[in-house]
């Protein structure tokens, strides 16, 4: 961990737009305090974990929750103002330095007009030059003063552009989520401890759930005809649990719907396979060692965008480091329950095809832990006060 200790409190201003950046803001906000024995403060914005944590919201983070091309276009005049509130706000406060996580589209922006004023600018979560665009790379050097990335390939693709960068680690290691108590989530909801569960997470945004949920409810009509005593449950978060909840009535089949955290994690060990969207939950369900399938489709002409675009071979984090297909993915025009159901099946019944997937999540994971002992909360606390260190010895 970093030893700089600062003579007066400082103070971050950070930046989130979504769920899994909440909970990273309040993890790097606990680290800080640590790190630096409680000499800092922080503002900026934030859900509810940073909130806890201690950080008043400029506006909710809801807000910026915002995803695909054609998703975000009627929202662009109420984004633009909101940039421009933030980056009032950040002039008026004049923190120490502006940590920005993820939502590329809102953090980019912000620290573009911040840039020239004398405050570090640094981002977590790297764009993912790798899989398409890489020419970002060299736009994002031009404007933020340091980069944290989550994938240890991910720095060298930015450092020869000019761009300091360190590997902290995933934030999935912190989640908690290797550490749920299936047999108490069984008993809790009155299941059977050898009753099949199938876990369905079908995304955090509601354009996500929206298209998924259909697919999804068509997979359980044909693993329920030919399992016995299916349990199904869906964790998903607050904001969209009445909209899942109101679709799934329509199921015609006994569904858990859950939206808290620590239960999530619960489900996903209780759980004898897992049906997700592509997303982080991915390395939530390895950390787990629940078996899963990817499922992902998006509006048309985000698609078609995205072929012509994307060079990637994988979407799973999982199949990314492995380099190939250990999580079985139906993406786009392949998200059709005829095609995913029996895959999920295998998962269930084959307990060979269970074990592969298992031995795979742990040599993934291996890879997303930083070195020296650091969890990923205090390997990004240290590098931000090295960033800080390293300003104030330039003056």
């Amino acid at each position: 961990m970093n030893s700089y200790q600062p003579e007066t409190d400082l103070l971050i201003y950070i930046i989130a737009g979504e769920p899994s950046g909440d909970n990273l803001g309040a993890r790097i906000m606990a680290a800080l305090r640590k790190a630096t024995q409680g000499k800092v403060k922080f503002t900026g914005i934030g859900g509810p974990r940073m909130t806890e944590a201690g950080l008043e919201s400029l506006f909710p983070m809801e807000e910026l929750s915002i995803m695909g091309i054609t998703e975000i276009l009627p929202h662009i005049p109420k984004l633009l103002g909101r940039i421009s509130a933030t980056v009032n706000d950040v002039t008026i406060k004049k923190p120490n330095a502006v940590l920005t996580i993820d939502t590329p589209a809102f953090s980019f922006r912000v620290a573009k007009k911040l840039t020239g004023r004398g405050i570090p600018l640094i981002h977590m979560v790297a764009p993912s030059v790798w899989a398409w665009k890489p020419w970002r790379a060299k736009k994002v050097a031009g404007f933020l003063d340091h980069l944290l990335t989550l994938l240890p390939f991910e720095p060298p693709y930015f450092e020869k552009e000019g761009l300091a960068s360190t590997f902290v680690g995933h934030p999935v290691l912190e989640s908690g989520a290797d550490r749920g108590d299936g047999t108490s989530f069984r008993k809790h909801h009155g299941l059977d401890e050898k009753q099949p569960i199938l876990c369905l997470l079908p995304g955090s945004r509601k354009s996500e759930t929206k298209r998924l949920l259909p697919v999804f409810a068509d997979v359980c009509k044909t693993i329920n005809s030919s399992t016995n005593n299916l349990a199904i449950v869906v964790p998903t978060v607050p904001s969209l649990k009445e909209q899942i909840s109101q679709e799934i009535r329509q199921w015609d089949l006994p569904v858990i719907v859950l939206d808290d955290v620590r239960e999530k994690f619960d489900a996903f060990a209780a759980s004898d396979a897992a049906l997700a969207a592509s997303g982080t939950v991915s390395l939530e369900l390895a950390m787990a060692k629940t078996p899963a399938v990817i499922a992902y489709k998006v509006n048309p002409l985000t698609a078609w965008i995205a072929k012509k675009l994307v060079k990637l071979d994988y979407v799973s984090l999982v199949n990314i480091l492995l380099k190939r297909e250990v999580v079985p993915e139906f993406l786009l025009e392949r998200c059709k329950a005829e095609l995913i159901a029996p895959k999920l099946r295998e998962l269930l019944e084959n307990d060979k095809a269970k074990q592969k997937q298992l031995a795979g999540y742990e040599n993934a994971l291996s890879y997303l832990t930083p070195e020296n002992g650091e969890t990923p909360s205090e390997k990004a606390a240290s590098a931000i006060l090295d960033v800080l260190q390293q300003r104030k010895r330039e003056g």
